[in-house]
């Protein structure tokens, strides 16, 4: 990204991930061998260093953490190239997610999460100086899934909306998103540029008709809508129309921890050096390949 396209700046969750990569089904009352790694992620976090990594200049990253190990993170996305903020909360940890990882052919996961201080993230922790030299506000959509997180977020997009910064959202979680209730969510994001859904996902925001008429449906209410459908692709719909459907790469999956937060970073850093839709969600499965050949939701 240029300095005249401004930075990139994400606020969402930061994360420690336990992966447990098992090659066998967990037993129940009794052991099951695994691999395991602690390693740092969440879904805003990793957004952030997988930009980074696909040569976006200035990378910011705002959220929260407990003071168990909020230097750890900082530390972690310093070293990834990302100018991270961190308000370390007093009382809450930082939130932790246990990653069960299929050890078989499709590395698929499972999650245990305990978001922790990430969603205490509150509309009294936002500055508007934030979005000092910004181009482009991307939220993570985990964001959305609790009160003070939530008012934190909307203050972010009401912000960057006056001043006329591009937004894109990525709902995170079909499980979350589902108890919280579509029609909450889609208000709470209403006036976002780019949304960045999984299949699932758009399958329960625009539950009619095939994906391709959800995607063009709701990308009526959202300009550009990007659908991540891991193995099978990717689709983008822009105003009301199928602008490029894509093919994912050949790969040899080994964990498909944060493969779609690789895919946003990668597609946001592209799309912001004036590619067209196809290009950036392109490199977007390009850098989805890439993260499921590795353990974690981070590149290397």
């Amino acid at each position: 990204m240029s300095s005249e396209q401004g930075a990139l700046l994400i606020v969402g969750d930061v994360i420690t991930d336990v992966v447990a990569r098992h090659r066998t089904p967990p037993l129940p009352g009794t052991d099951t061998a695994a691999a395991i790694r602690t390693v740092p992620g969440g879904a805003g976090a990793n957004v952030a260093c997988w930009a980074a990594s696909w040569g976006c200049r200035d990378v910011r990253f705002f959220g929260r953490a407990g003071a168990d190990s909020a230097a750890w993170h900082e530390a972690a996305l310093t070293r990834a190239g990302v100018r991270p903020r961190i308000v370390v909360d007093p009382e809450a940890a930082t939130g932790t997610v246990i990653c069960l990882v299929d050890g078989g052919a499709g590395a698929e996961r499972t999650f245990l999460t305990d978001s922790g201080a990430s969603l205490r993230l509150s509309a009294a922790d936002w500055s508007p100086g934030l979005l000092d030299g910004v181009g482009w506000l991307h939220l993570s959509g985990y964001l959305f899934f609790a009160g003070p997180s939530r008012g934190a977020a909307e203050t972010a997009l009401a912000a960057a909306r006056a001043r006329g910064v591009p937004v894109s959202v990525d709902p995170a979680s079909a499980g979350f998103l589902a108890e919280l209730g579509v029609e909450r969510f889609l208000a709470a994001v209403d006036g976002v540029d780019v949304l960045l859904p999984s299949e699932s996902e758009l399958r329960l925001l625009e539950p009619a008709g095939d994906l391709e008429e959800a995607a063009r449906k709701l990308s009526r209410r959202f300009h550009t809508v990007v659908v991540k459908r891991g193995a099978a692709g990717a689709l983008v719909a822009r105003g009301g129309e199928v602008a490029a459907k894509l093919p994912a790469l050949p790969t040899t999956p080994v964990d498909s921890t944060g493969a779609g937060d690789a895919f946003t970073g990668a597609f946001l850093t592209t799309h912001l050096r004036g590619a067209a839709l196809a290009e950036a969600t392109a490199e977007g499965c390009r850098a989805g390949a890439r993260a499921v050949e590795r353990v974690g939701g981070r590149p290397a």
